[in-house]
């Protein structure tokens, strides 16, 4: 496993002598190394990402509290349609590092930003779920075009979580999320029976094995990273990035999403330029697994317009 500081790979110094000394090793083509590395963002900050494939990079952001572990599935399909798809894990989650703070929207872009630079990358799009949807679409209204050809929204919380006078489209109020505060402090366990309830349509076919997967993806998140992301969740507001999106813009949305309201798809339809809406209407919060299929379909029919 690759440690990126600055961008510079430190592995122990007489492996990386023999390895940088064998034939083998220079002639074979980066796709084939570093597919699970981590790279340092601040100091003593690093984040963990998984690099698979060749070809136009798709950086796929997950939503809360998951790693990037759950795209598993849409990682095959990139894979074998010739893609690079590189998972990265927001901090605190997943396999990244867990610092005390530095959890909201700003701190999650720059944190991107700095894996982008430290892998050099180009013409990406980038794909993020949920809360990580939010944070992807201020990483590309704060930066622009830099790094990017294209912006995917998979059921995105955004651009604003909870309703307020002059919105009334979120699900949630933010008293609702306070109490879901509330309640991961003293038991974290029934914040996720009561998130999970919401997550998928209960008409849903999934075998109970997916829910147990799901379930053992959030695990691995700090208890004080949940708090302090749900809280940005709660408080964070978006709705001025929409204009600044300057990319072509994928909007994959539930019509029954009991989570992010398919109002905020249809918000952020109408506010980002160049922007496509896709419904699905066979799923709720997880359209990446529910109708896997057709989630994977649209987002290769988006890549390769």
């Amino acid at each position: 496993m690759a440690d990126y500081r600055c961008g510079i790979p430190f592995v122990l110094p007489a492996v990386n002598f023999f390895m940088m000394s064998s034939k083998t090793f220079q002639s074979r083509r980066k796709a084939s190394l570093g597919r699970s590395a981590f790279i340092e963002v601040e100091p003593n900050v690093r984040l963990h990402i998984t690099d698979m494939g060749a070809g136009q990079p798709v950086v796929l952001i997950p939503g809360y509290p998951f790693g990037a572990a759950m795209y598993e599935y849409t990682i095959h399909a990139l894979v074998a349609a010739g893609y690079r798809a590189i998972g990265v894990d927001t901090r605190g989650f997943g396999l990244s590092d867990k610092p005390e703070g530095g959890y909201n929207y700003d701190v999650f872009a720059d944190d991107l930003k700095v894996v982008m630079e430290t892998l050099g990358l180009e013409n990406a799009v980038l794909g993020g779920h949920s809360m990580g949807g939010a944070y992807s679409l201020h990483f590309a209204a704060k930066y622009g075009g830099e790094h990017l050809s294209g912006l995917a929204l998979f059921s995105a919380a955004a651009p604003k979580h909870t309703k307020a006078a002059d919105y009334p489209y979120p699900l949630f109020t933010k008293e609702d999320i306070s109490s879901w505060l509330e309640l991961l402090k003293v038991n974290r366990p029934a914040l996720t029976d009561t998130v999970g309830e919401r997550f998928v349509l209960p008409t849903n076919t999934l075998t109970p094995g997916y829910f147990a997967w799901l379930g053992s993806l959030g695990v691995t998140a700090s208890p004080y990273a949940m708090v302090k992301a749900l809280t940005a969740l709660r408080d964070e507001d978006l709705r001025e990035d929409l204009a600044k999106i300057k990319v072509p813009t994928l909007i994959l949305h539930a019509k029954d999403d009991a989570i992010a309201a398919y109002a905020l798809a249809e918000q952020m339809h109408a506010g980002i330029k160049n922007a496509t809406l896709v419904t699905f209407d066979k799923s709720g919060h997880g359209t990446f697994i529910e109708e896997r299929e057709k989630f994977n379909a649209e987002l290769l029919k988006f890549l390769k317009r």
